[in-house]
C-alpha cells in the first residue's frame, strides 16, 4: 500500500468518524415544540434570545418557537401533545387543571413572580377609586385572565360585580374600545394595555391603573410549563430547557436591548422601541420581586402557589382548587446560585 493510498485512507476514515459523530450528536438532541402565550413581543423575549445564541443546541436540544393566542390555547395546545411545552398564565392553568384532571399540564419555572393582572380606565371617564367602577361597562376578551379574575379582585376591593356590564371584545379592539368611549374600562396585562393606549395617542397621565398586585392579591403570573407525557418521558430535556432559559434571562435583564433585538430578528415587524419599554416594565414590575432577588428566579414558595390556586378558584366557580404539587412540579430548577440575578 502506498504512502499516499495509506494517508487516504485515514482522512477518509476520519471523516466518517467525525461524520458518524456528528449524526449521533443529532440524534441524540431531543425535539422540544414550544409555544408563546401571545405574540412575539419584549417580555417574551429570552426565549428567542436562547434560541439564536444556540444555548438550546448547545444542551443537546432541537427547539422551536411558536407565537400563541392565549394562555387557555397554549395549555391546550400542550396538554394535547401538539406542543411539548409552553408559557402560560398559571392561573389559567388552575382551571384547565381543574376541569381536566386527567391530562394535568404542570409548571416547571416560574417567569412572573408579581402578575401583571390589572384594570385600566381613562381619567375623562372619573373614575378614581375601584368603586367607582360600579355602575360601567367592563371590556375584555373572554379568556383575558384578569377579566377571569375579576370577581377575585371585587371581592377583595368591596365592588359588588353584579353592578359591572361586560362587553366581550375582540383583542385588537380592547384599547381603541377604551380610548372612544365604547367601554369604561378594560382588563388586561399591564405591559401590554397601558403600552397598547400608549401607542394609540393616550398618554400615560390618563391612564389610571389599577393592580391586580397592589390590592394585595397574591397570585402568580405567567410560567413555563409542560405536557405529562414529555415529564414522563424527558425529564432531563426539560431541566435542560429550564437551564438555559434562565440563563438566558438572566443575560436580558442584564442587557434588555440584546433580548428586543432577537424578538426583532425573529419578527421583522417588532416595534424595538416599543418592545424594549415593555420589556423593561415587565422585568421591573413582574420578575425582579424582592422574593426573587432574595431567592433567585424561576422558583415558588409552594404555601403562596396553594393561596393561589383557592382565590383562583373561588373567582371562576370551582367547587375544589388543584393542589400546588398538581400545578408545579419541583426538580427541574438549577441551584439557587445559578438563578440569583447580580
Amino acid at each position: 500500500m502506498t504512502f499516499t493510498r495509506t494517508i487516504t485512507l485515514a482522512v477518509a476514515g476520519l471523516a466518517l468518524a467525525l461524520g458518524l459523530g456528528a449524526a449521533r450528536t443529532a440524534a441524540a438532541e431531543t425535539k422540544i415544540k414550544f409555544t408563546l402565550d401571545w405574540v412575539i413581543q419584549g417580555p417574551t423575549s429570552p426565549f428567542l434570545y436562547a434560541l439564536q445564541k444556540g444555548y438550546y443546541k448547545a444542551a443537546g436540544l432541537d427547539v422551536t418557537i411558536d407565537a400563541g393566542q392565549g394562555s387557555a390555547g397554549a395549555l391546550q395546545r400542550v396538554a394535547t401533545g401538539a406542543y411539548d411545552m409552553g408559557f402560560a398564565d398559571i392561573n389559567a392553568l388552575v382551571e384547565y387543571n381543574a376541569k381536566n384532571p386527567e391530562s394535568q399540564v404542570k409548571a416547571v419555572m416560574m417567569a412572573y413572580d408579581a402578575p401583571p393582572l390589572g384594570l385600566y380606565a381613562l381619567k375623562k371617564s372619573g373614575i378614581k377609586t375601584p368603586k367607582d367602577l360600579e355602575g360601567k361597562k367592563l371590556g375584555a376578551p373572554v379568556f383575558d385572565a384578569s377579566f377571569k379574575l375579576f370577581p377575585a379582585y371585587a371581592a377583595e376591593v368591596g365592588i359588588d360585580k353584579s353592578k359591572i356590564t361586560f362587553v366581550n371584545l375582540k383583542p385588537q379592539l380592547r384599547e381603541p374600545s377604551l380610548k372612544d368611549g365604547s367601554v369604561d374600562f378594560i382588563s388586561g396585562h399591564y405591559f401590554s394595555s397601558v403600552l397598547d393606549l400608549e401607542k394609540i395617542g393616550v398618554p400615560f397621565s390618563d391612564i389610571v391603573v389599577f393592580s391586580y398586585a397592589d390590592a394585595g392579591m397574591d397570585f402568580y403570573g405567567n410560567a413555563v410549563v409542560a405536557s405529562p407525557k414529555f415529564i414522563k418521558e424527558s425529564p432531563a430535556a426539560i431541566k435542560a430547557f429550564v437551564k438555559e432559559t434562565i440563563r438566558a434571562w438572566k443575560e436580558v435583564v442584564a442587557d434588555p436591548a440584546a433580548g428586543v433585538k432577537a424578538a426583532h430578528e425573529r419578527d421583522g415587524l417588532v416595534d424595538e422601541a416599543l418592545e424594549l419599554k415593555r420589556l423593561k416594565m415587565s422585568i421591573e414590575k413582574n420578575v425582579l420581586t424582592d422574593y426573587v432577588k432574595k431567592n433567585g428566579f424561576g422558583d415558588v414558595d409552594m404555601a403562596r402557589l396553594q393561596r393561589s390556586s383557592d382565590a383562583v378558584a373561588a373567582a371562576v366557580g370551582i367547587e375544589k382548587a388543584p393542589k400546588a404539587a398538581d400545578l408545579f412540579q419541583e426538580g427541574f430548577l438549577p441551584p439557587k446560585s445559578e438563578r440569583m440575578f447580580k
